[in-house]
């Protein structure tokens, strides 16, 4: 019984995971260019949840038609947020760019509110059930797994195919030789910004196909740290790794989510939200670079 729940909740974490994994490449590619760190990343995909939420309340559409609208409001904050504050950033001290992002996502948030309001909001797509023996898959949680896979390898061959991917490959590698070489940099830093925020809000349509009734202004804070693990794990300047490390993510958290349940007394969500701070540590002291880095 406890094999089969066990095995149940592995495959429900597997596809939460790469969920997971698609909301962290923004947070990597973002460090991995500008070498900037996005602690409001999880404001970015609160405003992925309410693009979705406000179009399939107001308008009807499905969260899956929402994906390219809310990949296209990401873009926009991308570019906005990149030539108002951090152009102005790039060389600056580390704590300069930590309290900028850490501002943005407190005004994403305050701004939601103001619109929205503060109360948890949220929205019922039923597409119906797939029982596959040891559990039973919402549709929807797999068409949310489905598109962050496509995402994924859409992001792979963008970076490896496309001559705008080349620009920022080369600038990752040497910006300096990069510029000697012709590449627009401030231009890439631009686009890689943009193209990083764009997927993080696009995770946040995707997350909500989990969460439909846990919408809030301030629903980021849990993803934020979540998403630190997985960069973490992945290495923290690889969007591929940090796909991978959220499928590890998956499968550690509703796995351990199971084992706790066994415990009496005990509260296995809470318990679940310790394991990733713990994991978190025990990362940066074996391995800062990441557990799937390969330097």
């Amino acid at each position: 019984m406890i094999g089969a729940q066990l095995g149940g909740n592995l495959i429900q974490g597997l596809v939460l995971g790469a969920v997971y994994g698609m909301a962290t490449m923004g947070l990597s590619l973002i460090f991995g260019v500008l070498k900037v760190v996005n602690v409001g990343h999880g404001a970015f995909i609160m405003v992925g949840a309410f693009v979705s939420l406000w179009l399939f309340n107001s308008l009807g559409i499905n969260p899956i038609l929402a994906v390219p609208v809310a990949f296209g409001v990401g873009i926009g904050l991308g570019f906005l947020f990149y030539y108002t504050t951090m152009q102005r950033l790039i060389k600056a001290p580390e704590l300069a760019t930590l309290l900028a992002t850490f501002s943005l996502g407190i005004l994403l948030e305050e701004l939601v509110k103001l619109i929205f309001g503060s109360e948890f909001r949220g929205f019922n797509w039923v597409v119906g059930k797939i029982d596959i023996g040891v559990t039973v898959l919402p549709m929807s949680k797999l068409y949310a797994c489905i598109g962050s896979v496509i995402i994924a390898l859409l992001l792979y061959l963008w970076f490896n195919k496309t001559r705008a991917g080349s620009a920022v490959r080369s600038v990752v590698e040497d910006s300096e030789g990069a510029r000697v070489c012709g590449v627009n940099v401030g231009r890439a830093y631009a686009l890689s910004f943009a193209l990083g925020i764009g997927i993080t809000v696009t995770s946040g349509v995707l997350l909500t196909m989990f969460i439909p009734v846990g919408i809030n202004p301030y629903m980021g804070g849990g993803y934020t740290l979540k998403a630190f693990v997985i960069a973490v794990l992945g290495g923290l300047s690889s969007p591929y790794g940090a796909f991978f490390g959220g499928l590890a993510f998956g499968l550690i958290e509703n796995g351990s989510y199971t084992l706790f349940a066994l415990i009496p007394g005990v509260e296995p969500f809470a318990l679940t939200r310790f394991i990733s701070f713990v994991m978190l540590l025990v990362i940066l002291l074996v391995k800062p670079t990441g557990l799937l880095s390969s330097k």
